[in-house]
Parts: structure tokens; sequence; C-alpha cells
């Protein structure tokens, strides 16, 4: 009974590999070790930012030993994910999984960083955590961290449930240890990428330090900490919506906003461009005000 059982997730793990196979490429766009791509949509590519090391050159190597020339739509350093237009590619795009990863749960780490097929290795989710600070005032929000072993030319490749749907993206760029983006922030910012040729990200023109939130300014609400503003700039969102020097920014949109990874992270995606409820301490009472988010150039 035990053999059978054993038997069965083994054959399913491999069917696992073969699902994950028909949405996975070979990336070159390095000297070096080629790297892997998810297919993200039909004829766009998914991959690591860091393993696309020209923007000119690049190519993709499909399940058939194809080689296909691609083009860079767009980059995102922050995330270490990249974009790539392969005109001629025709496989068939990959699967997301249905929910976030879990802590425990087992997965699979595949790649594709020849033409002699998909490699895997096995592991479990380790950790799921963030902000991760990225580098240049940036960070990722999430990531998920795991003890399966990210070989030689797996960054871009996905990290996958026992199913074969697509957890998150590998990558290594981050202190070299085994992390995946996200599937919901990966296929958001590829979403970007392919529209926009680079992901939005917000500011509302305030500086600003952590500090603690005194009990008896939280309005009975579990507000332990904000952003004290020191200083606001002319003419930015912060200004025109009414935030004022020594304010403490305690939520934007709804959503905490106890330190600076905080902030950052809300201040990306659909919220550019638009009206926000920021809730600021003032005078020791929490009032709101409405701030529309600008967009970095």
């Amino acid at each position: 009974m035990a053999t059978n059982t054993l038997s069965e997730l083994s054959n399913q793990l491999a069917d696992a590999v073969e699902t994950a196979a028909k949405g996975l490429v070979t990336v070159k766009g390095r000297a070096r070790q080629p790297a892997s791509g998810v297919v993200y949509a039909p004829g766009l590519v998914l991959t690591a930012n860091h393993v696309l090391e020209r923007d000119e050159d690049l190519s993709v190597g499909d399940a058939g030993g194809n080689t296909l020339a691609a083009q860079l739509v767009g980059r995102d350093p922050a995330t270490d994910l990249a974009v790539l237009r392969v005109p001629e590619l025709k496989a068939e795009a990959a699967q997301p999984a249905r929910g976030a990863a879990r802590v425990g749960q087992m997965v699979l780490a595949v790649g594709r960083p020849s033409s002699q097929g998909p490699m895997a290795s096995i592991g479990i989710v380790s950790f799921v955590g963030g902000p991760l600070r990225t580098g240049r005032g940036l960070s990722l929000e999430q990531y998920v961290r795991t003890d399966a072993t990210p070989y030689p030319g797996f960054s871009g490749g996905p990290l996958t449930d026992a199913t074969g749907a697509v957890l998150g993206i590998t990558t290594t760029a981050f202190g070299g240890a085994a992390l995946a983006i996200p599937h919901e922030i990966a296929w958001r910012v590829a979403k970007a990428l392919s529209e926009h040729g680079t992901p939005k990200r917000g500011y509302i023109g305030i500086s600003s330090q952590p500090v603690r939130v005194p009990e008896s300014q939280r309005g009975g609400r579990p507000l332990e900490s904000g952003l004290l503003v020191v200083h606001v700039e002319d003419n930015s969102p912060a200004h025109k919506g009414g935030i004022l020097l020594g304010d403490i920014l305690v939520t934007l949109d709804g959503h905490s906003a106890g330190d600076t990874d905080d902030l950052l992270r809300l201040l990306t995606g659909e919220r550019v461009g638009k009206a926000v409820p920021v809730e600021v301490i003032r005078g020791g009472k929490i009032e709101t005000v409405q701030v529309t988010i600008g967009e970095r150039s």
C-alpha cells in the first residue's frame, strides 16, 4: 500500500513537470549559461531580468529544439523580471496557481537551461516574506523562499505546485538564495511591462521617518506605528492633497503604512494616478485626506 502511494506521488510529480514544461523555454541573453523563461501569454515570455545581459541579439529555445528570435519588451530590476516578445513561438501559456504559496507546501523548481529538455528539483516552501529591499530605494513586496535547488540556468523558470501550476518565478538575483517572485506579482508586472515597457511606480512627495503612535491617538485601532512627515515637496501629490509637515501617516487606501517599506509597497500598480484616502494623525486625532498618487518618471 505504501509502495503504491509513493509510486502515485512520484507519477504525479513527473506529470507536474510535463505540464510545466509545456510553457517553458530556454532564454539566451548572455554569453555564459542560458537561463529559463515562462510563456506568460501567446508570443510573450516572462523571465528573470538579471539573465539578460544585453538588450539585443536575444533568442529563446522551444520544446522542439527550435531557436527563435526574441525582442526585449521591458525589464524591471526591482522585481528581477523581464518580458520578451517571440512572434514565432507556438508554446501554450503557463497556468498560474489558484492560490498563493504556503509554508510547508511541496514545490518543484523547473528549468530548461538547454535544448536537452526540462530539469527539476523538489523541495518545500520554507518561508513567505516581504518586503525585501532590492536596491536603489526599491523593494519587492513579497517573496517565496524554497529549499528546492535552483540549478544553473533555472532563473526565470517556474516554481510550481504538485500539479505544475506556477506559484512563482525563480530567481537567484537577490543574494544568491533560492527565491521566487509570487505569481500574483509576476503576472501583474508582466502585464505592465507588456503594455508600457516599465512597471508603474508611484510617489506622493514626502520625506518621513517611522515613529510609534501613542495608544491614546490610535482611535481604538491597531495602529502601532506610522510615518512622521518631516518634509512635503511643493506641488507634490501630498501637498495638493493636504498632507502637512508634522502629520503622522498611518494608512493609505485602507492599508497600514507603518514604515517606509509599507508605503513603497502601496505606491505601485493600479493605485498610480488614482485618488486614494490617506489617514493621518493630526493634533492627536485621525483625519482623512484624498491624495492622487503620482507616477515616477
